[in-house]
């Protein structure tokens, strides 16, 4: 097979969940773990850090990874979903995966995948861990899928866990509670591995803290350990003031990210990297986290954060897909648009809480409604009838790329325009 035949095969043979939500996924470490025996436990050969929470995970995973790149060692960085291409999913130093290396592996490996039933993540995850064994890699970064207890990177035995934070999404599968979301993103702590959570929350604190101590570990609270002292925004990023709570020491360092939520992130990858400097056998100077913050977005190629488009109109996309996450873009751009019309196109997975995201968003904006290609999308009709509704008012455009083109029309140079509400929407204009 070439790249697209085998492309083909595992898109339509083993279902993303990118593509069809909650059928495709399915629970358990039985079939990973029995597909990378087979492989011959890849995962066991270099140091890995593993990332699981409700939003920020890609953030904080690609900080800490452009960090360790900065700090000499060779960093293998898995996430999900892509925008783009496939192979945006696994990436050593900054390079995705070739596409020779996909197609070898599925060849070799295509009977074994049939015979377990590997869902499509579970066969990606298992690519990523041959493929940093194959490319020597010293340590890699590795976000979850979905929750953590069962998520097929869960067979991992990292040096760190980090949990982000905890919201309220895929209630279906992981509970309808924060306490029972916690409970399964918890299920990543280790016996006697030390454990970052990056926000704290009374509603779920408790929930890490049972889980640690039955695993004769602690939790390690991100805002315990730093303030940010002092914060500002740039044209090309954000510049921050960390002091280290224990000791006072001041670091000052710059992100070119930016979303203002990016602050969040930044306190947990801080958090992280000092631990693993501290507590592991790796070495993190000042210098290479400064360093690797700095250029951490180009480094890694991260894209759809707060990401700027254009001007004369301001044009920004953001791939906030849930209520929690959208609480904070709502919010900044609430604040950023002084002295122009906010237009916004949007569109949403149907199996998000709709009515919850779009309580969330600014009523002063212009909405254009519209829906990505792809089965989890929310009709455009149903959207901007929902959202009439909740008070917005707007209009609908078909298809993305339309919906984009109409907001350029109408938007006049001191206006902003924002697309958003799903990582697919963006995929489409980036």
């Amino acid at each position: 097979m070439n790249y697209s035949q085998t492309l083909e095969f595992l898109f339509s043979s083993m279902p993303t969940f990118q593509e069809k939500g909650v059928t495709a996924y399915k629970p358990g470490l039985e079939r990973i773990a029995a597909f990378c025996r087979h492989l011959g436990n890849p995962q066991r050969n270099y140091f890995t850090v593993h990332v699981a929470g409700t939003n920020g995970k890609g953030s904080v995973s690609h900080i800490i990874a452009a960090v360790l790149q900065q700090a000499g060692y060779r960093t293998g960085l898995f996430t999900s979903p892509h925008l783009h291409d496939f192979r945006e999913r696994i990436r050593v130093d900054g390079e995705m995966i070739p596409k020779q290396k996909v197609v070898n592996f599925v060849d070799k490996h295509h009977d074994k995948m049939t015979e377990l039933g590997l869902s499509f993540f579970e066969m990606t995850a298992a690519l990523a861990f041959d493929y940093f064994a194959q490319s020597d890699v010293e340590v890699a970064v590795v976000e979850t899928g979905l929750g953590g207890r069962l998520d097929a990177t869960n067979i991992l035995l990292p040096i760190v866990s980090v949990v982000t934070n905890i919201g309220l999404e895929h209630t279906a599968l992981l509970g309808d509670t924060l306490e029972k979301i916690a409970a399964e993103k918890a299920g990543i702590i280790k016996k006697s591995i030390p454990f970052v959570l990056g926000e704290a929350n009374e509603a779920y604190n408790g929930v890490f803290e049972q889980a640690a101590a039955a695993n004769k570990t602690r939790v390690t609270y991100a805002e315990r350990e730093f303030v940010c002292e002092a914060h500002e925004m740039r044209a090309d990023g954000q510049r921050f003031r960390m002091v280290r709570r224990r000791d006072g020491h001041t670091l000052d360092f710059g992100l070119d990210l930016l979303g203002e939520y990016q602050r969040r992130n930044v306190l947990t990858a801080l958090t992280t990297l000092d631990l693993l400097h501290e507590q592991t056998p790796l070495t993190i100077s000042r210098r290479a986290f400064v360093v690797g913050a700095e250029c951490a977005a180009r480094t890694t190629a991260l894209q759809g954060r707060w990401q700027l488009l254009g001007e004369q109109p301001r044009i920004l996309c953001d791939t906030g897909h849930n209520a929690h996450g959208l609480a904070c873009v709502a919010e900044q751009l609430r604040r950023s648009h002084e002295g122009g019309r906010l237009y916004c196109v949007m569109g949403l997975s149907g199996d998000k809480d709709v009515d919850a995201i779009l309580a969330l968003l600014p009523r002063d904006a212009r909405y254009i409604f519209t829906q990505a290609a792809g089965e989890r999308a929310l009709p455009a009709a149903e959207l901007a009838s929902r959202a009439a509704a909740a008070g917005l008012a707007g209009e609908t455009v078909a298809t993305v790329p339309e919906a984009v083109a109409r907001a350029k029309a109408l938007a006049a140079p001191a206006d902003t325009i924002f697309i958003g509400g799903s990582t697919f929407v963006v995929a489409e204009v980036l």
